[in-house]
């Protein structure tokens, strides 16, 4: 399976798709497939183009963002590079941590230990399950990627909040690239622990931070090269400790122009993935799938759309920068007591160029992605792939079902838009 990534014989006829949607076969009750445990196991393949990464997202109610990042990239011909990135950012005093090493000695499945555990000499995420608990999985997160920081974190999945993909078996997840899905030339697939309880410290230049909040937890997988994968990317991860817990996520791409309903040339296909967690329960899945020309229905049952709005150019970068972010979720209730669709939506203001709100920094994808797999991915002259990530205060608007009056809930919107081509 997934065999061919790097297949260049074009599809009988020249016409038929060469990309296939995670969500376009499914109807609206067939979104939520619920993890296996070896959904969220380590590939950690040397073969082909795979880039695989797992990330820890912790918001605290004061404002301040923990990530914790896996990379373990093959291109193929070489060893596979395998970097611990890690970004601490307090939202409120601005002040930003960042790094990113390559590590030594890594091992997925420690000794004792199955693939949802991994280690190096740097880090360390360690897989624990305790069934008929309150919290049935959880990770210990440890990591000193640098002399002057520290990272020790207890993460839980609560029972009520279960993980998911876009689908159920075992292809729920993937999006396929090529004329044949059952042969693809690649593949993008994500899983999801939409609401994780976070526990800990850090511990940056010799002082320690007690860190107590909630996030969410990624798996995801793209086995093909990132420059063919999408032009573009939109992300993001809404969290408040209000109404008993609510999560909102979104994930977002758009494919190249290579890939579309059409064969070559009939890209630009919009596939977006997302829940909601409301009281501490996941409450919907969401997915949408938007081919190039089609126009929003704003009555349709189900959808999960990113919006950028009022957009300036950026001489920085080269693009046109959003000053808003629209993010929209409707899906069916996943509650057998609450029957319907549930309905959320956030605008955040990011602000201009001049004076930003919430900028966390502009990533110069190119100057952080290890030399031999730039290498690989080969991009054009020209081409200067940026991400754009904030974090602000920000509301969340949600329509339950059988209730005309919105609820709202604040908590802190962390947003990456990702500009490739």
């Amino acid at each position: 399976m997934f065999s061919s990534f790097f297949s260049t014989a074009p599809p009988t006829d020249p016409q038929a798709p060469n990309f296939h949607s995670v969500s376009s076969k499914l109807k609206p009750t067939e979104l939520f497939g619920e993890l296996k445990p070896k959904d969220t196991e380590l590939l950690c393949t040397t073969s082909g183009f795979v880039t695989e990464t797992q990330i820890f997202y912790i918001t605290t109610p004061d404002g301040k963002s923990i990530m914790c990042q896996l990379i373990h990239s093959s291109v193929g011909l070489w060893y596979p590079t395998i970097q611990f990135t890690c970004k601490i950012y307090d939202s409120k005093t601005q002040r930003l941590t960042w790094k990113s090493i390559h590590v030594t000695n890594f091992t997925s499945a420690p000794p004792g230990l199955d693939r949802r555990s991994c280690k190096a000499d740097e880090f360390s995420f360690t897989y624990k399950s305790k069934s008929d608990s309150d919290y049935p999985e959880s990770y210990t997160v440890q990591a000193n990627p640098a002399p002057d920081v520290q990272i020790f974190l207890e993460v839980t999945r609560p029972a009520s909040v279960s993980g998911w993909k876009v689908g159920s078996g075992d292809e729920g997840g993937y999006s396929q690239f090529g004329p044949d899905p059952s042969h693809p030339e690649g593949y993008v697939v994500h899983r999801f622990w939409p609401l994780i309880k976070a526990s800990g410290h850090v511990v940056l230049s010799g002082q320690a931070t007690p860190v107590e909040g909630q996030g969410m937890f990624v798996h995801a997988i793209q086995g093909m090269r990132p420059n063919l994968v999408a032009a573009s990317w939109n992300f993001g991860n809404f969290q408040s400790s209000e109404l008993g817990g609510v999560s909102a996520i979104q994930m977002e791409f758009t494919t190249i122009d290579a890939y579309g309903m059409k064969g070559a040339g009939s890209g630009g296909v919009t596939v977006n993935v997302g829940s909601l967690v409301v009281g501490n329960k996941l409450v919907a899945v969401t997915a949408e799938t938007k081919y190039p020309g089609e126009t929003n229905n704003a009555d349709a049952p189900v959808k999960s759309r990113v919006a950028h709005l009022s957009p300036v150019l950026d001489a920085e970068t080269g693009y046109q920068k959003p000053c808003e972010l629209l993010f929209e979720w409707a899906g069916p209730s996943l509650l057998a007591d609450r029957p319907g669709v549930y309905k959320a939506s956030i605008k955040a203001d990011v602000g201009d160029v001049a004076q930003p709100k919430g900028l966390i920094e502009k990533v110069d994808v190119l100057a952080e992605i290890p030399k031999v797999l730039k290498m690989a991915v080969n991009y054009v002259a020209g081409t200067k792939p940026y991400i754009y990530q904030w974090m602000n205060p920000a509301k969340l608007a949600i329509n339950e079902p059988g209730s005309d009056a919105p609820v709202e809930a604040n908590g802190y919107m962390y947003i990456e838009a990702t500009f490739i081509s």
